[in-house]
């Protein structure tokens, strides 16, 4: 091969490399361009401007693409960060990493554009995909609830910041939901106690419920569970007051019934006592809210 043949290969060949190896640039892309044997194409590289890879996102979501569409997304986010495109791209890769499943992305993703744009016309939008996010996420009450307590925040947020958007009353059915799940748990763990006998250890769990969460679906069963411990403990007072309490907001609760009736097994009625601190909680309690 002549010096002139191999000289000609040798800048073929790194120009080649060039473009692999590294992310696109003005400079390189070009060069990448210039060389005919180079298809810029198989190397994964979005060379179009930003508008068409917008309207190419929104048209792979219409088709049911949702991958295809992120991958658009994202490529203007790569390429023209902090412009109004790249706004425009953050929500709706937002979006796509949600409906997609990658929560922990698309909270990524939103948190991004919050702190960037959270005057926008979009982040109340942002915010509420984000508290979506954790909100997939949520598992049983036998396992950590974590989730619950991001989601809470998240749509709390939703509901403060954004009080006039159209997202809030969903969000405030996520957050009864998640306080739901974290009653739950404390019923769950409290009634592992009150199984074995542990009496106080039941209670504290209990208790938790009543004086944090007395508007969740748990309430019922964890005034039922006080009555329940305090009975077996033999201190009369407090069972008879969580009674009293459940049968004045649930008169008509298979729980009061059956909290009724273990009182009267030991020649005890429902009594308030209003030095208790479960009558304290019980003022609380707003039946069907």
């Amino acid at each position: 091969m002549s010096h002139v043949g191999s000289v000609v290969v040798n800048k073929a060949a790194r120009i080649a490399s060039i473009c692999v190896m590294m992310t696109v640039s003005g400079a390189l892309l070009a060069a990448c361009q210039s060389d005919p044997d180079i298809d810029i194409t198989k190397l994964g590289v979005e060379t179009d401007p930003p508008e068409t890879l917008y309207n190419q996102g929104l048209a792979n979501i219409k088709a049911g693409n949702i991958v295809e569409a992120s991958r658009k997304f994202d490529a203007i986010d790569t390429q023209h960060p902090f412009s109004e495109w790249s706004q425009k791209a953050l929500v709706m890769s937002t979006f796509t990493k949600y409906r997609m499943g990658r929560y922990t992305e698309a909270v990524s993703t939103g948190n991004r554009y919050l702190n960037l744009y959270s005057r926008s016309d979009d982040s109340a939008y942002v915010q509420y995909l984000v508290g979506l996010s954790y909100w997939k996420q949520i598992s049983n009450v036998t396992q950590d609830q974590k989730s619950s307590l991001q989601t809470i925040d998240a749509m709390q947020k939703v509901v403060d910041n954004y009080p006039d958007s159209e997202y809030v009353d969903d969000a405030q059915a996520k957050i009864r939901f998640a306080r739901d799940q974290l009653a739950g748990k404390e019923m769950q763990i409290g009634r592992y106690y009150l199984e074995r006998k542990e009496y106080l250890a039941s209670i504290s769990r209990f208790r938790v419920v009543v004086e944090k969460y007395p508007n969740t679906n748990q309430i019922e069963e964890a005034l039922a569970r006080l009555v329940e411990a305090y009975f077996a403990m033999g201190v009369v007072q407090e069972a008879q007051t969580a009674a009293a309490v459940l049968g004045h907001n649930y008169p008509d609760s298979q729980w009061y019934a059956d909290s009724y009736k273990l009182l009267k097994s030991g020649g005890l009625e429902p009594r308030e006592n209003s030095g208790s601190w479960i009558a304290r909680a019980g003022k609380k309690i707003l039946v069907g809210s």
